[in-house]
């Protein structure tokens, strides 16, 4: 008898943080080694009290086996008491929620905290759709039975779109802004495919920050030491603070992912004479440099454009890296080489009336992005 075409069974095992799972037993679910959802990553959050029932990210990380106890699938996964670090806005589902009164928070998110970062959410192995299947009903009895109000995926591959259309989750569409490498050599070739004023809007801002003496220093792996860390932080904090006011990231959390991810860590620092006065992390990734975040203690025109697009951008053409992710929103960077990168979450409502609501919400938001991502290719920096 063909036993193939049998349903799989499955089990669901919990975790209460990544450190209860071998290291190499979850990277056999991430092939890519994507660096955002390794184990080193999520370790080094959980590590470094970013997350934590403290904080508002209960862990709650969601594994499946087969019947050989073999591990097929797996999702970092959250229960969220807020929603807050996710980039994935749901505030107003919340206020909704409690205008008649209904208790939005905890919910569900599988999600990878504080970073807004398109990649492998539904981990399986080799690619394994009924696993993921698996994953996505065993959130949706996590959530009914706890009588949660709702679950989120963000952030998921384009791959993955469509699991999750068939299981019935609503998808949600974003737009951030990516830089390809088109095979170029040099900086000046990739200038040489904009237009006119975009180039040389470019060289002028870069010009204008080589006149006053600044320099750069590219930091990676074992090259980062304590004391540049403890720069970067400060860089990070003051910016943090002049604009949002609340730090997710704890000054410990970057030395456990220097410590984890070594040669995976990309630090660009900027120094007046000794004096350093900015910084900006990024990851790299077998097929992309990731941006992450950025901090200055000085107030100057296209301190940030530099330390944060022109310099990744340098670099991604020097190691032959075929994009570069700089992060959540950011029309300002469509006029630096940035276009428009359609994005993805999954979100599923048990209460119809809300799923309605939010149904519409989402179309309503698709039709927006659409038409701001058409007339940004009218406007496109290139020739």
């Amino acid at each position: 008898m063909d036993n193939t075409s049998q349903t799989p069974i499955f089990s669901l095992k919990t975790l209460s943080s990544i450190n209860d799972l071998a290291s190499e037993d979850w990277e056999t679910l991430n092939p890519s080694g994507h660096p955002f959802v390794t184990h080193s990553f999520l370790s080094a959050l959980e590590e470094s009290k970013c997350v934590g029932i403290d904080t508002g990210w209960d862990i709650f990380h969601l594994c499946v086996y087969d019947e050989k106890k073999t591990l097929r699938a797996a999702v970092p996964h959250y229960l969220k008491y807020h929603s807050y670090g996710e980039y994935i806005f749901d505030h107003s589902w919340a206020n909704a929620y409690q205008r008649i009164g209904q208790k939005y928070y905890p919910k569900s998110l599988s999600a990878v905290p504080f970073t807004p970062v398109p990649g492998p959410r539904l981990l399986s192995l080799d690619g394994d759709t009924k696993a993921k299947q698996a994953l996505l009903s065993y959130i949706q009895t996590i959530v009914e039975h706890n009588n949660l109000s709702s679950a989120h995926i963000n952030f998921i591959n384009s791959s993955d779109v469509t699991v999750a259309q068939n299981e019935g989750w609503m998808i949600r569409e974003g737009l951030q802004f990516h830089w390809h490498n088109q095979g170029y050599n040099t900086f000046d070739d990739f200038l040489d495919k904009l237009t006119s004023r975009k180039r040389k809007n470019i060289r002028k801002e870069r010009e204008a920050l080589r006149k006053t003496g600044l320099r750069f220093v590219k930091l990676i792996g074992e090259d980062i030491k304590v004391k540049h860390w403890d720069i970067f932080y400060e860089c990070y904090l003051a910016t943090i603070e002049k604009k949002w006011g609340g730090a997710y990231l704890t000054r410990n959390f970057f030395h456990c992912l220097s410590d984890k991810l070594k040669n995976k860590v990309l630090l660009f620092l900027c120094y007046d004479n000794d004096t350093p006065i900015a910084g900006a992390l990024n990851l790299i990734g077998s097929k992309a440099l990731y941006g992450r975040n950025w901090g200055s203690l000085r107030d100057m025109p296209f301190l940030h454009f530099e330390t944060c697009y022109y310099q990744a951008i340098d670099f991604a053409i020097q190691n032959g890296i075929e994009r570069v992710e700089a992060g959540a929103q950011g029309l300002h960077k469509v006029s630096r080489g940035y276009l428009p990168q359609k994005t993805y979450s999954a979100h599923k409502i048990p209460n119809p009336q809300f799923e309605e609501a939010a149904k519409r919400f989402l179309l309503q938001e698709k039709l927006y992005n659409q038409e701001e991502a058409m007339l940004i290719s009218k406007n496109t920096p290139y020739k």
